[in-house]
């Protein structure tokens, strides 16, 4: 009997290793305000001083300056990170990155099963609606009231990616929520990762060895996107199309 307690013993301490180990914690060096969103666009929830326990951290690395975490009073938010002091522990390499989306507050496993999602940035902030869709309508240039427009009609994301617009068949118009009417002029985001130049040096591992080289259709093409459906968590909501598993003429 006490060879059985202890070998149960050691199969739960296996088991809760991996999560004790995976734990951090930032701890606030300065006030710092408490966000909705990783910007400073936004009213903040609440100001955070030196006396705030202790935070959970929800990702090791920051999203454009700003960690998300989670206060000991159970408000999700982010916070700045010059402002905190994250608590030492070893760093996911990207060959750990989950193979499908599956990722917490999603239903989906496989996407396209074409393997992209290793290399979407910061997968957590992206909630799976559909593995894979099929979508057709026309691209219209997401940069034209933006301060640099880009030739081929896309926004050139810091970690890679394009942010483009598709305005979709009417047949697909249910794709299209508040959050697309509202900052995405009632297009559809499309993403096709990895396409740029990364700037962002937390979003590096994510396109470690990988250069997407599909070609992009000129604006004003009526074309067929396939890929993940899904929808930003931060910022807006907008539903996107992310990864983009081909894009096609049609």
């Amino acid at each position: 009997m006490r060879c059985a307690n202890l070998i149960l013993v050691f199969m739960l301490a296996v088991a809760l290793c991996p999560a004790l180990a995976s734990a951090q914690t930032a701890t606030v060096t300065r006030n710092v305000n408490l966000r909705r969103d990783p910007s400073a666009g936004h009213a903040p929830i609440r100001l955070l001083t030196h006396s705030e326990p202790p935070l959970e951290l929800l990702h090791p690395t920051p999203e454009h300056g700003f960690y998300h975490v989670k206060t000991s009073a159970g408000e999700d938010g982010y916070v700045w990170s010059r402002n905190v002091r994250v608590s030492t522990s070893p760093t996911v390499p990207a060959e750990s990155f989950q193979p499908g989306p599956g990722v917490p507050g999603s239903a989906s496993l496989v996407g396209c099963g074409d393997g992209l999602w290793r290399h979407v940035y910061h997968p957590s902030r992206l909630l799976v609606k559909q593995d894979c869709v099929t979508v057709t309508g026309v691209i219209v240039d997401a940069t034209a009231h933006q301060s640099r427009h880009q030739r081929d009609g896309v926004r050139h994301e810091k970690d890679g990616d394009t942010h483009g617009w598709l305005k979709v068949d009417p047949q697909f118009a249910n794709l299209i929520n508040a959050g697309n009417s509202s900052f995405e002029e009632d297009n559809l985001v499309f993403e096709m990762v990895c396409r740029y130049k990364v700037t962002q040096p937390d979003a590096k591992p994510a396109c470690a060895g990988f250069h997407d080289t599909t070609e992009l259709p000129a604006v004003g093409t009526h074309v067929e996107i396939r890929g993940t459906f899904v929808q930003e968590k931060n910022h807006g909501k907008w539903d996107e199309i992310h990864p983009v598993s081909s894009i096609k003429v049609r």
